[in-house]
Parts: C-alpha cells; sequence; structure tokens
C-alpha cells in the first residue's frame, strides 16, 4: 500500500511539474549541412537561377516574384529576394570566417539588393577570377550568412565555380557547387 501511495504522488508530482510554464523548454530542431549543384546561365541576357534553401530547390522563374526563394544567380551577380530584387525580407552577410566556424547568424547587420545596381552581395567580392584560364575561383574563408525570404537563416559557402561542358565558341553556364545550414525554426544557431 505503501508503494501505491509513493508512486500515486510520483505520478501527481510529474503532471504538476510537466504543466509548470518554469519548465517549459524549447528544443531547437536539428540542422544538417547540405551539399548542392546548381546550374546558372553565363549570359546577361538569359534569366537569372532561384533558390530556396528551405526546399533545398531550384524555384521556377515563374516564381521570382514571390518569396519562394531566398538567393538567384546568373554569371557571378547574386541577387537576394529583398527590395529591389523580391518582394522577401532575405538579406545577407559575406563574413571573413571559416565554414565550420560560422555557429550562429547575427539578428542585424544584413545587406539587401536596395537598387538594380546596388546588389547585397557585390560582384568580385566572393571570388578571385584567372584571365589566363577564365576561372572563378571562390575565395577561402568566405562564409555566406543568410537571412532567408521567410525570415530563417542559414549559411552557405561556395566550394567551387565550374563551367559546364561546351562546344561553341562560349560557355553557356557555370555549376556552382556548395554547401550549406539552413536553420528551419526562427533560431540563429547553427
Amino acid at each position: 500500500m505503501k508503494n501505491k501511495i509513493i508512486y500515486a504522488a510520483a505520478i501527481i508530482a510529474s503532471v504538476f511539474a510537466a504543466c509548470s510554464k518554469d519548465n517549459t523548454v524549447v528544443t531547437p530542431l536539428p540542422t544538417t549541412v547540405k551539399t548542392k549543384s546548381i546550374t546558372v546561365n553565363f549570359s546577361s541576357a538569359t534569366p537569372f537561377t532561384f533558390f530556396s534553401f528551405k526546399d533545398t530547390a531550384v524555384v521556377a522563374n515563374s516564381d521570382s516574384a514571390t518569396t519562394k526563394w531566398d538567393f538567384a544567380l546568373r554569371l557571378t551577380t547574386f541577387l537576394v529576394n529583398s527590395n529591389a530584387s523580391g518582394p522577401g525580407n532575405a538579406g545577407v552577410i559575406l563574413q571573413d570566417a571559416l565554414y565550420d566556424n560560422v555557429t550562429a547568424a547575427p539578428t542585424s547587420g544584413y545587406a539587401y539588393d536596395t537598387t538594380s545596381s546596388q546588389r547585397a552581395i557585390k560582384d568580385g567580392s566572393w571570388y578571385d577570377y584567372n584571365p589566363a584560364t577564365h576561372a572563378f575561383v571562390p575565395k577561402a574563408g568566405k562564409t555566406f550568412i543568410f537571412k532567408t525570404a521567410d525570415g530563417h537563416y542559414a549559411k552557405m559557402e561556395l566550394l567551387s565555380v565550374n563551367y559546364e561542358p561546351f562546344t561553341g565558341p562560349v560557355p553557356q553556364r557555370l555549376i556552382y557547387n556548395f554547401r550549406y545550414t539552413y536553420q528551419p525554426n526562427n533560431d540563429t544557431k547553427f
């Protein structure tokens, strides 16, 4: 009988403890590093390629006026989905830090595409160009930290930029290889 009373008391105590507001623990969703390759157009007369961190996918050009994408690329020009480039609230910080050392996203200090000539990511800020080989080489130790179009956070590192195989006189597309970590809730920690 004594054991039943202790057992019942323990159950009642655990029910009250579970209902207490002081014991609320918010567990961030786990984040994983993903590696992705996307093909982007080379010519300025062709459309941008739009990408969504949330969906881990290229977004159709017909959705360019929506918040379904976070960044877009054409040749070496980046757009972020904000202000002059789209209806989202996306911003970016290009940080001088190793990807693995970036453990949290800042809550402020993000750059936005304010006009078509004032982009958040400046052309040439993230790569070195070799005129002899015509290679675009991502600069080492550069990590992009994004506030996404829908208010979440992601960090990204460009691993390589290669020409798609071509037979004509000029290339048509580039292949961007990158890794990223997307935080699916509003937590800033990666």
